[in-house]
């Protein structure tokens, strides 16, 4: 069965027929496949070195969009003692990556209509690399934040840049490579959680060096992006063919409602989409930053505190491959959803009664939960026909969630310095999940933001 979800492949459709009248030349063309090279054009089908090319590209950008967290949070203690942040402070630099992916998520569709989507995720690269390599050099809280700001610039336009470079080069591939980088996603998160400790002990015990070191990783992610930038049929649309495979005589009709003319702030589904991306963003950041400080405070080594958060973030490993591919052959998501909310539920409920006698358990619970992630971004690619609706939707949907999800962390900072235990901020991350549930059913229903558009004419 095809990973491409049959909402995508509504629109192709035949062209209606020519008037009886119209001369046989007229009728041919009016079968003959649209050759104008738009947004909503998939990219040309690549050769087989583009096509390795492009899949090690997204990998290697995978792998890089959050190592620059999760080792922060893997080092959160030493880091507010290096640099004298109070609780409340560190919520704020927990609460700086949704910031950063909302406020330069917006950008990212302008940008790749001007210089291509392969050259802004080089350049997204190449701003992480920099920012981490500066970070924990600059000095004093200021620069700190100045440059993750840097590095977070990068991720944030690479986030929302994923789904439209699979979309355009792998259109009947969405489930597959979807589930790919999701997976090296959460592999890079994983990594970056359980090795960042030890390394930085191994490398003579300075939380700078063990944070600097990551520049590495992006630095190689650079290189495949070079070599996609100078292609130019990694950077520039144009007609394709592919999705004739149903009908040789099918060509895309223009909706009644093109992309470039959808109101997302009009429809339900944009706005289930982008709250349930945002509260599971929440979550996800909630956990990364501060979950081994949970762990630390009910006695547990800050080692294994940071192997539980490894193990959290590997869990979404083999399950960031399954759950697109999954999703994207059920016409509903809604129960994944729901599912993925009751495992959260479950984790939450142990580390709150019991933190450290089922830590491990809780643990992989909220690894399940947290798999919330790249079923968003499936949401994303199935609930739009076009490329560029696609890439309209990907943009409303990540920056308009991490609008959303910028004070979870900041709250949770603030309970953590008034109470001093996590036993409130606990409570909050599990209600969050009620309304994630909610948002993730409506935006999981068999619709697109096309749809939604001519029903409303």
């Amino acid at each position: 069965m095809s990973d491409e979800p049959q909402t995508q492949i509504q629109q192709i459709r035949l062209s209606p027929p020519a008037p009886s009248g119209a001369p046989a030349s007229t009728k041919s063309l009016s079968r003959a496949p649209s050759v104008s090279a738009s947004a909503d054009s998939p990219g040309p089908r690549p050769g087989v070195w583009l096509t390795r090319l492009l899949v090690v590209g997204l990998v290697l950008a995978a792998l890089n969009l959050r190592p620059a967290i999760t080792s922060l949070g893997a080092l959160l203690e030493e880091v507010r003692d290096g640099l004298h942040m109070s609780g409340s402070v560190a919520g704020v630099l927990t609460s700086v990556p949704p910031f950063c992916f909302a406020l330069f998520g917006f950008a990212a569709p302008r940008l790749a209509r001007r210089f291509g989507p392969g050259a802004v995720v080089c350049a997204g690269m190449v701003a992480i690399m920099t920012g981490l390599l500066i970070r924990p050099f600059a000095g004093g809280t200021a620069g700190f934040l100045a440059a993750s700001a840097v590095a977070l610039m990068g991720i944030a336009v690479s986030n929302v840049l994923m789904p439209v470079i699979v979309k355009r080069y792998f259109p009947d591939r969405v489930g597959t490579m979807t589930g790919l980088y999701s997976m090296a996603l959460a592999l890079g998160t994983a990594t970056a959680a359980a090795v960042t400790v030890p390394m930085t002990e191994a490398l003579g015990g300075s939380w700078r060096t063990g944070l600097g070191v990551w520049a590495v990783l992006a630095a190689l992610a650079v290189v495949p992006w070079l070599g996609l930038v100078r292609d130019r049929g990694a950077s520039s649309p144009a007609p394709s063919h592919a999705a004739q495979g149903a009908d040789s005589a099918a060509v895309p009709v223009p909706s009644p409602a093109p992309a470039s003319g959808l109101r997302l702030g009009r429809s339900r589904t944009a706005w289930a989409l982008a709250c349930f991306f945002g509260i599971q963003a929440t979550g996800a950041y909630i956990t990364m930053g501060w979950m081994p400080q949970i762990f630390r405070d009910a006695g547990i080594p800050a080692g294994t505190a940071g192997l539980l958060l490894a193990v959290t973030m590997v869990m979404g490993v083999p399950l960031a491959f399954v759950i697109p591919r999954t999703a994207a052959r059920m016409r509903n998501q809604g129960p994944i959803v729901i599912a993925l909310g009751l495992c959260g539920l479950g984790a939450y409920a142990g580390l709150y009664f019991a933190p450290a006698e089922g830590a491990w358990l809780w643990a992989v619970l909220l690894g399940i939960s947290n798999c919330s992630f790249p079923l968003a971004l499936t949401m994303i690619g199935m609930r739009s026909r076009t490329g560029t609706g696609v890439v309209r939707l990907s943009a409303f949907a990540q920056s308009t969630g991490y609008l959303i999800s910028i004070p979870g962390p900041l709250l949770v900072g603030v309970l953590y310095q008034h109470t001093g235990g996590p036993e409130l901020p606990i409570a909050l991350m599990a209600t969050f999940l009620l309304p994630q549930m909610a948002a993730g059913v409506v935006a999981g229903r068999d619709r697109t933001i096309e749809d939604e558009a001519r029903m409303r004419d």
